[in-house]
């Protein structure tokens, strides 16, 4: 009986050490609201290797990808289009989970170094971005 929980506990440890504290709390493609004054502006956006990964209308919601390779966080740059408006261009970055830092305490070195750049959830992206185009009269008369 001991042995069968002395078993139980070094399984559970040794699962606990093969995943990543930011693969288990959080998500590697987080929800981020989209959103822009005025409201029903056309949105679309791009990842940094220049592709469209999404386009709508405000308010809306998107799942992206927060990582993009090995050690590498996506960053992503949303354009804002409106009819008589100016386009305005908001970047998108990635900074780092703060659950990753948790594999010093929980998920090791495996977590630390495989698992959670791996995955991409040892990045993480703002919960949401704000586009403002200008009207053109509005960007016209600042101009001159």
């Amino acid at each position: 009986m001991i042995l069968r929980k002395s078993v139980a506990v070094v399984s559970a440890f040794t699962l606990l050490g093969l995943a990543g504290c930011a693969s288990i709390v959080s998500d590697s493609k987080p929800e981020v609201g989209i959103y822009s004054t005025p409201t029903a502006v056309k949105y679309e956006i791009v990842n940094s290797r220049g592709m469209v990964v999404a386009r709508g209308v405000t308010p809306g919601r998107v799942l992206l990808e927060s990582g993009r390779g090995y050690f590498k966080g996506e960053d992503y740059n949303v354009t804002f289009r409106k009819e008589g408006h100016q386009d305005s261009t908001v970047p998108l970055k990635t900074t780092v989970n703060g659950w990753y830092w948790g594999n010093i305490l929980f998920g090791g070195l495996i977590g630390m170094l495989i698992v959670d750049p791996l995955t991409g959830a040892m990045y993480t992206l703002p919960d949401d971005v704000t586009g403002n185009p200008i009207p053109l009269a509005t960007a016209q008369a600042s101009a001159q």
